[in-house]
């Protein structure tokens, strides 16, 4: 009798385990099946919108979009003076904004991780990093073009840096902090200072990591409209006086697409196809960098 019931509650575990293997299999495939539909409807938006901007992007490109100012309505041109602008104030943007980025991350992760300014300084940068990029050139807009009551690649550049610096903070830090802390005690331990153990040790263990949240920061504000048109405005010629109102692919855009004319219409799909490759071309970069960190 005995050996008949522990058979039977055997039998009924048995099948208790097969009842939660079965509704555990249930949900894993409901989860699997959203998690599908969910990757295929980003996934399909992405291929519209690539196919569209491949589609008319390279309709619009020919060896004078490249070397030609932009046009008047309805006449031959390029967008030359705007590749040129977006290169020069990205650059300069990225070249005064990365060094600022690094070193603030470096603090974070280094100097004073749980301190009240690190704690203070994380979340203003958090605040940063989150705002709209129309803020920030509104606050540009204020602080420097209304009270030099002149429109400049400088001010737009500086726009541009100001988005820059809180994705290289970010990506600094978190990077600083995967190091293993056994890395550092080492070099202690044969009397490095500090200083060159950031430099030496730390930074160089996370330097493909940093470099890919720079190549990210290069790749937003590549394709960033609003702070540019509060601060550096537009130029339909060619200038390189960052004193003065500087033209850029964004800008450049939102200008002919919103136009009734063809020509510029044209010109703005293969604006916006160089935008993309462009971009595309930093993420992919950034990719590499990070598998081969890994």
């Amino acid at each position: 009798m005995g050996t008949g019931e522990t058979l039977l509650r055997k039998a009924d575990a048995a099948r208790a385990r097969e009842r939660r293997y079965a509704a555990r299999k249930r949900v894993n495939q409901v989860a699997l099946a959203l998690s599908l539909a969910a990757m295929a409807f980003g996934v399909f938006w992405l291929v519209w919108i690539l196919f569209e901007t491949f589609r008319l992007g390279i309709g619009g490109l020919a060896w004078s979009t490249l070397t030609e100012m932009t046009p008047p309505p309805n006449e031959a041109g390029g967008i030359a003076n705007a590749i040129y602008g977006s290169c020069l104030m990205v650059g300069l943007a990225t070249f005064v904004a990365t060094p600022v980025g690094i070193m603030a991350g470096i603090y974070l992760a280094e100097y004073d991780s749980k301190g009240v300014l690190g704690t203070t300084t994380r979340f203003v940068n958090d605040i940063l990093l989150s705002a709209p990029s129309i803020v920030i050139g509104l606050f540009i807009y204020a602080v420097v073009v209304s009270r030099f009551r002149h429109f400049s690649g400088w001010a737009g550049a500086l726009s541009l840096a100001l988005i820059v610096v809180p994705v290289v903070i970010r990506t600094t830090e978190n990077m600083l902090m995967l190091v293993p802390a056994g890395l550092r005690e080492a070099a202690y331990a044969l009397g490095a200072p500090k200083w060159k153990v950031i430099l030496s040790i730390t930074l160089r263990a996370a330097r493909a990591g940093v470099v890919t949240g720079v190549l990210l920061a290069v790749a937003r504000i590549s394709g960033e409209t609003a702070p540019l048109l509060f601060t550096a405005l537009n130029n339909q010629f060619w200038t390189s006086n960052l004193s003065e109102p500087m033209a850029s692919l964004p800008v450049t855009i939102f200008k002919f697409a919103m136009s009734p004319y063809e020509n510029w219409q044209q010109l703005a799909w293969a604006g916006v196809f160089l935008i993309t490759m462009a971009v595309l071309a930093l993420n992919i970069l950034a990719r590499v960098l990070t598998r081969h960190k890994t």
